[in-house]
């Protein structure tokens, strides 16, 4: 479901350019402004109803338009290899509009005849030739009335006076000003653009689907250093979900917008959107940069870009982990239904009274716990945890044996048991990682207490050899879960007791910090590949 502070809002009444940088702008959200462009001149003089092909003929027949010319059509796909761009007269485009009126019989009081100027620069005849009898392939997209970058680009200046830029764009130094206009039926693929857009609609209708830069895995943009880094690689009118199957979750974090003759929406930078037009629909858009864009010091991006990777990084990994109380406790209940039946309403209360401390500071750490002092959620997690290690890296005797072997028996155990350690990031896969994130901090303390009391080869073996990645991260949030909940004295008689149990405690904390290590790196791998569509290969070790 889409965040409330993300849900698009329609405005009736058009706000001031103060109004608008403050209250819209500044949010980063969508709003359609119904009505915005209806004082237009071009919102009677263009529609094709009033004669505005005749129009439009007239004012700017001669010019010579670069058209999009896509095999796909209805579908215009943004990548250059799915579409042409071809020199075209705007007058052999209004003949094209001119018989789709014919065909389809409706009386839009327009003549049918226009003269096809047969200019330098451009073949009408291998247009035609190109087209066939499909002329609904072609899309008059992004035809430039004024571009502050490309002014030898502009095709339509003369239009510009058509049409006036709202009084809440005012102070803003718009970047382009573009026509869009489209005889039959079209859609564009699925695709962000790096400036704020004010879509206008003068004729026709168009309903836009729009999902927040967030939803950007779901959309699996195309490789960041392609041609079309801007555009969904899903075709979601029939995604294949064999390839992309996060794009099952796309609908999710979509809305859906309908705009009319004279409406106007706002598309924030980043907003992913797919347009669809119907049949002769004309509309103006205004592109200009965005404050965050505008005020950013070149000087500052590899800084921004660690900050901003670091962050998706971090996303990703809270939500591998579930970090979330209804997460939390879906786990906690599995870990309570494996109990023996009858037991749940006593597992309950002693989970709260062995929780009951977490606040308090006033009692002290106890260095040695027998077994019998556990309470019952905590034993049976204890010996869950005793029984994992004796099933995946006892010996054939029975115990537990963390020293080097020449068994080829055992040194395959050892070398399966790691491979399988260093290869699981899911939590739910990993049913170590799944206790430890089942505890309170303050039980699993006392396991490992327990343990170190009672079983300190056994703690070896559990973290040297099935502490995976995500079960190294699970463990240091809650050892920083324990930090927040005990005193200092507290905090040092645990690590002591803890790191005690092993013979190399400098080997364990390496493995920890690798393992979390190796968790954010596989987060960072799956942030490059859901929002820039790239891959990340390992880097070399470094000869120094």
């Amino acid at each position: 479901m889409t965040e409330e502070s993300l849900r698009i809002r329609r405005f009736e009444e058009i706000p001031s350019s103060v109004e608008f940088a403050s209250r819209i702008e500044s949010k980063n959200v969508p709003a359609v402004f119904n009505g915005c462009v209806k004082n237009w001149k071009a919102f009677s003089v263009w529609n094709p109803s009033n004669g505005g092909l005749d129009y439009l003929l007239e004012r700017v027949g001669s010019s010579i338009v670069e058209a999009m010319l896509s095999r796909s059509a209805p579908v215009f796909y943004g990548d250059i290899r799915s579409h042409e761009r071809v020199p075209l007269p705007f007058s052999t485009f209004i003949g094209y509009c001119n018989e789709h009126i014919q065909k389809s019989g409706r009386d839009l009081g327009v003549s049918f005849e226009s003269e096809e100027h047969d200019l330098a620069g451009c073949d009408t005849k291998k247009v035609r030739l190109l087209l066939g009898d499909a002329p609904q392939q072609i899309y008059l997209a992004q035809v430039p009335i004024m571009s502050l970058e490309n002014e030898e680009r502009v095709q339509l200046e003369t239009l510009r006076e058509d049409i006036q830029t709202p009084a809440f764009l005012d102070a803003k130094e718009l970047a382009a000003i573009n026509l869009w206009m489209n005889n039959a039926q079209a859609r564009s693929s699925t695709h962000y653009d790096p400036h704020h857009n004010l879509l206008c609609v003068v004729s026709g209708c168009k309903q836009v689907v729009l999902w927040p830069p967030s939803a950007s895995p779901f959309l699996y943009p195309m490789p960041l250093y392609g041609e079309a880094s801007n555009h969904s690689a899903v075709a979601l009118e029939n995604p294949d979900l064999s390839i992309h199957p996060r794009a099952e979750q796309s609908v999710e974090y979509s809305q859906k917008v309908m705009l009319y003759e004279g409406d106007a929406l706002f598309i924030p930078e980043g907003w992913f959107h797919q347009v669809d037009s119907d049949e002769l629909t004309i509309a103006v858009n205004f592109w200009w940069k965005s404050n965050l864009m505008s005020s950013m010091s070149e000087h500052m991006d590899a800084y921004y870009l660690r900050i901003i990777l670091r962050r998706l990084t971090d996303k990703h990994m809270n939500q591998v982990l579930r970090k979330s109380t209804a997460g939390s406790a879906k786990l906690e209940m599995h870990a309570i239904e494996r109990l023996d039946n009858g037991q749940t309403d006593e597992i309950h209360h002693s989970f709260d009274k062995d929780c009951g401390s977490k606040d308090s500071k006033g009692n002290k750490l106890k260095e040695k716990l027998m077994l019998h002092e556990l309470e019952p959620l905590t034993l049976k997690a204890l010996k869950d945890l005793v029984s994992l290690v004796h099933d995946r890296v006892a010996g054939h005797n029975g115990t537990v044996d963390s020293t080097p072997t020449n068994s080829s028996a055992d040194k395959e155990k050892h070398e399966h048991t790691d491979s399988v350690k260093t290869t699981l990031f899911c939590l739910e896969d990993d049913p170590v990682a799944c206790i430890l994130w089942s505890l309170h901090p303050l039980s699993l303390q006392n396991v490992f207490l327990a343990m170190a009391h009672n079983f300190p080869r056994t703690l070896e073996a559990l973290i040297l050899h099935l502490l995976s990645p995500v079960g190294a991260e699970v463990l240091t949030r809650k050892f920083d879960e324990m930090d927040q909940s005990t005193d200092e004295e507290d905090r040092n008689k645990f690590y002591q007791v803890f790191y005690g149990a092993f013979d190399d405690n400098l080997a364990a904390m390496d493995v920890i910090l690798s393992g979390k290590e190796s968790f954010a790196r596989q987060a960072f791998k799956n942030v490059l590949d859901q929002y820039l569509g790239t891959s990340f290969d390992e880097p070399k070790p470094s000869v120094r």
